[in-house]
């Protein structure tokens, strides 16, 4: 490969220079390829490596551009899915030993197919929590996923192999799902631009569910752009997943440069203000100070929202895979089975309290943003554990490490905001700095993302 730098250059940078001819789609491809077989090992981010279709798809890349005909905005752009995503001729995993004696998917999932009709080359499909119920990628059946910037810790989770894939510069885009922030945990951790919609927004149509009422289609990339272009292919209606918006599609890739005149934006206080390590506060504020930003707003009852969000995800969780709790409770994840058990013990009471105080937190946060338009607020609690270790020390508490590297995002995935986690280095190891956005205003997020980005206050971290 010549004529740009694979690592070194984000998504559209890459399409770029496939357009201009200044390389070619399958020199792309190959390049992605060579770095998944050295790099992709030491971090066991993929399940599958599908290098004869990528070659197969970049070479028709190569040729509609060979021929002036337009192969899509992310011609030749490399990318990966989440192994819970149906890839055409490839198992659906989902992290689990169970899924592995399923025949293999018909035809792509909505937005595998989207990127792939846009010009985009997959590469295959990647590691995760099994059946997404994780925050750390330790997953027993297919190995822990390992975070590029130190193996001896998490990526995670639960889309770990899809942060930890950016993260190792294998591929600048992958495809992730996020119930309580299983895009912006591994997003942070490994340093990668991670991008939750809003719930809806994007189509779920072939993709695994964890719990029905979160779950959300997300995109981990190395730059705001990447994301915001992987969005703007991705979002709209579709009649093949019930809970997809009817809103049509926009545009958000042309927004990035506007900045954020206009645009009211807030510290979280109270619950996203307490509870982590001075480094992530230290973050926060770093990005509040290049946007002049010293307002500071508290949602109520975040703290309870989040249980709620754990009461719900559990008992949604539970009712998928009742069957096979049954018959075969013996090849589950011991730890993914006993939170499904636990789960499917929640009586209905309290289920339908939970949903209530849903729509009671929806109207206070949206009176929130009738005053301000933008939120921030830390990803996680904590740069990335090692890998194994069952509890972490959080404001001189000791706590469980995998539920509580979600204890910030668990509150507003709970009623489906848009969020853009973006990456911030303040030592060793990387961060994420949540930028919250009311619903349907995947704009406002973005284009402070992109205003950040071009001060260069965040920036991905690829490793080397």
């Amino acid at each position: 490969m010549s004529g740009v730098d694979y690592v070194g250059s984000d998504g559209l940078g890459l399409v770029s220079a496939i357009r201009s001819g200044g390389v070619s789609a399958r020199a792309v491809a190959d390049a992605a390829l060579a770095r998944i077989a050295t790099r992709g090992v030491a971090v066991n981010a993929f399940t599958t490596v599908l290098a004869d279709q990528a070659r197969a798809d970049a070479a028709r890349v190569d040729e509609a551009l060979a021929a002036g005909r337009d192969p899509g905005p992310l011609a030749g752009m490399p990318f990966a899915a989440k192994d819970l995503f149906d890839i055409a001729g490839v198992t659906t995993l989902a992290g689990s030993k169970i899924n592995a004696e399923r025949p293999p998917a018909a035809r792509d999932a909505a937005a595998v197919a989207a990127l792939r009709r846009a010009g985009a080359v997959l590469m295959g499909a990647l590691n995760m929590d099994e059946y997404a119920y994780g925050f750390t990628g330790e997953n027993s059946h297919y190995g822990p996923i390992r975070n590029p910037h130190d193996p001896a810790r998490v990526a995670g989770g639960s889309s770990g192999g899809s942060g930890a894939a950016v993260g190792a510069g294998l591929v600048p885009l992958t495809l992730g799902s996020d119930t309580n922030g299983s895009v912006r945990v591994p997003a942070a951790l490994c340093g990668a631009f991670g991008l939750k919609p809003t719930y809806g927004r994007v189509s779920r149509a072939g993709s695994a569910l964890f719990a029905g009422s979160f779950d959300h289609v997300g995109a981990l990339g190395r730059s705001v752009r990447d994301v915001a272009a992987a969005f703007d292919v991705m979002h709209g209606p579709d009649p093949d997943d019930p809970v997809c918006s009817p809103r049509p599609a926009e545009s958000c890739l042309p927004v990035l440069g506007q900045g954020i005149g206009g645009l009211r934006v807030a510290v979280l206080d109270g619950h996203f203000a307490r509870g982590g390590e001075p480094e992530v506060f230290g973050a926060v504020a770093a990005v509040a100070a290049a946007l002049g930003v010293t307002r500071r707003v508290t949602i109520p009852e975040a703290h309870r929202a989040r249980a709620a969000a754990m009461v719900i995800t559990a008992s949604e969780g539970a009712s998928i895979h009742l069957a096979d709790l049954r018959t075969r409770p013996q090849d589950f994840d011991p730890l993914t089975r006993d939170r499904f058990l636990a789960g499917a013990l929640v009586p209905g009471v309290f289920y339908q309290q939970a949903q209530r105080f849903r729509a009671w937190y929806r109207a206070r946060v949206a009176e929130i943003f009738r005053e301000v338009d933008v939120l921030l607020a830390p990803t996680t609690p904590c740069p990335a554990p090692r890998i194994g270790q069952e509890r972490i020390v959080l404001d001189g508490v000791e706590v469980l490490t995998r539920p509580n590297l979600g204890v910030y995002t668990q509150p507003i995935s709970f009623i489906g905001l848009p969020v853009l986690s973006v990456p911030i280095r303040t030592g060793a190891l990387p961060l994420g700095v949540q930028i919250i956005g009311a619903p349907f205003r995947e704009t406002h997020v973005l284009r402070v993302g992109a205003l950040l980005e071009s001060k260069g206050v965040v920036a991905a971290a690829v490793a080397a």
